[in-house]
């Protein structure tokens, strides 16, 4: 039997280990009280600040603390939230106009200062992941008190979609890191907090300025191990667990008490290689990058791993999102593999993989088989995992360690190709000097193609840049593979309306808890 297919056999046994005794279990314990909404989070929340993490569950808890100018709802459209207008007037300027009595949660008013300063402190944090999809930062021009501009150099037509990823706080209080403290204009504040645990207490913000919030009290967790957010959920000790994956979504689907939620994503899911190595490496030289391509059973890893709960990636960003197109597939073939590798003179190649706990569902399982599928064509390889909390972020940024693939999720929070295109793939030399680069990758003409695109202001020829943009890019050969994941969340029964979009976050504030 293959490694594989023990590997795959070890996950459904683990799987029905963790949730077989609970079978016999009276009632739930530790049951949240009346109006308290409990969630596990399969990743640390570090911060109630986006500035540098910003992965998909998280947006939920902090946008229900500090708010942006618009959102992407559901249906991947902008919506109106602190701004009551956001109209482009010219193709260099929007006009936004703050709503009446948009205030924080000390009563003081949300102002054009405190945008231009969030926007300010956004640009100077090293290694912002939300500043990547800024092809340009706007300036912020006064009118009145609630009135003012935003002004760019170039077209930036996607601008109302980029600002929704923008958190505002008061301008004093505003610095250019992942904020610890402060106040937001959310319908929740914080009332305890433990960044080393990731556990947080949200309560209802009473000088909120909407709708007041149908939860009183929010309490979030920090649970890595998946086995403990199955079991969570099944005692009834949490309401919300996402980044599940098909086993348990599978064990949990029809249980009474517990529902499921489902979308489809606007992340891709990768073995991205460093684009970091000297020019001599066979990394290097993207004709090994595809060579390698050949060795992984992209089938095997969608199917038998992970169980039909992705689809292989048929592009460098999901099809699903607004201006995607296909650019080609993966292919396995290892004889192709190795007789390409024999060709280009790589014969004793050694690689190291390495990827974060939680950075998708399943990911020990799927880098373990990919292990087996490299192994089998005479390469050499190690696994290295990090713990939530640890240093991979000065590994992925090539101030630590070395290494050679890394398992990594990356999002489109506007859901929209040439955010995602501009944040992963328009990569300069200025850009990786502070290390602001996706792991090194810098290609002049993409950039360049890229660039024209996001300034494009007419929509048919702005597509075409797209789709040039996006063949040069899957030419250029930046992954091992790749695949889009569904969106799959589960919750008590007395959780209602959880309106799930495909970027794997929810309205906090119209959360309803029954009971």
């Amino acid at each position: 039997m293959s490694r594989r297919s023990l590997l795959r056999l070890g996950a459904l046994a683990g799987a029905g280990a963790a949730l077989g005794p609970l079978a016999a279990c009276a009632g739930p314990t530790g049951v949240p009280g009346p109006g308290t909404l409990t969630l596990a989070l399969n990743r640390s929340l570090v911060s109630l600040d986006n500035k540098l993490n910003q992965f998909d569950a998280a947006v939920t808890v902090q946008r229900a603390v500090r708010q942006a100018l618009t959102r992407v709802g559901t249906d991947l459209s902008v919506e109106p939230v602190l701004a009551e207008t956001f109209e482009a007037t010219t193709p260099t300027t929007w006009t936004v106009r703050l709503r009446e009595g948009a205030c924080y949660s000390d009563g003081s008013p949300v102002t054009p200062e405190d945008v231009g300063t969030a926007l300010e402190m956004y640009q100077q944090v090293n290694g912002s992941f939300v500043a990547s999809f800024f092809p340009e930062f706007p300036t912020v021009v006064p009118v009145d008190e609630r009135t003012f501009t935003l002004e760019t150099e170039r077209p930036v037509p996607a601008l109302d979609f980029l600002m929704a990823n923008i958190l505002v706080t008061p301008a004093a209080g505003n610095r250019p890191e992942e904020l610890q403290d402060g106040i937001g204009s959310g319908p929740y504040v914080v009332t305890a907090a433990n960044r080393g645990t990731g556990e947080y207490t949200l309560s209802r913000n009473d000088a909120y300025w909407g709708t007041a919030p149908r939860a009183r009290t929010v309490r979030v967790r920090f649970m890595p191990e998946e086995s403990s957010r199955v079991v969570s959920i099944r005692s009834g000790e949490v309401d919300v667990i996402d980044s599940i994956t098909p086993d348990s979504a599978d064990q949990l689907l029809g249980l009474p008490g517990v529902r499921m939620e489902r979308a489809q994503s606007t992340r891709i899911n990768q073995l991205f290689y460093n684009f970091r190595k000297p020019a001599d490496h066979p990394l290097s030289d993207a004709r090994v990058r595809e060579a390698l391509t050949y060795a992984i059973d992209g089938r095997a890893l969608a199917e038998d791993v992970l169980v039909g709960s992705v689809t292989p990636a048929e592009g460098v960003v999901p099809t699903g999102l607004r201006g995607a197109v296909p650019t080609g597939g993966y292919v396995y073939d290892p004889a192709q593999a190795r007789q390409r590798l024999d060709a280009l003179g790589v014969d004793d190649l050694a690689v190291t993989v390495i990827w974060e706990s939680g950075e998708f569902a399943g990911d020990a399982f799927v880098m373990e088989a990919v292990h087996g599928m490299l192994t089998d064509i005479g390469v050499r390889v190690t696994l290295r995992q990090f713990e939530p909390g640890g240093d991979i972020l000065s590994w992925r940024q090539g101030r630590a360690g070395d290494w050679d693939i890394l398992g990594n999720g990356f999002s489109s929070p506007t859901g929209l190709a040439e955010s995602m295109l501009q944040g992963m793939f328009a990569g300069t030399a200025a850009k990786e000097e502070t290390r602001d680069t996706y792991h090194g990758y810098v290609f002049p003409h993409v950039t360049d193609l890229i660039e024209r695109a996001s300034a494009e202001p007419d929509a048919d020829r702005r597509a075409e840049l797209m789709t040039e943009a996006q063949q040069a890019v899957w030419d250029t050969w930046p992954c091992l593979w790749a695949f889009v994941p569904n969106v799959v969340l589960a919750h008590q029964s007395r959780v209602r309306d959880i309106a799930l979009g495909p970027t794997n976050c929810y309205d906090l504030a119209a959360v309803r808890v029954e009971g």
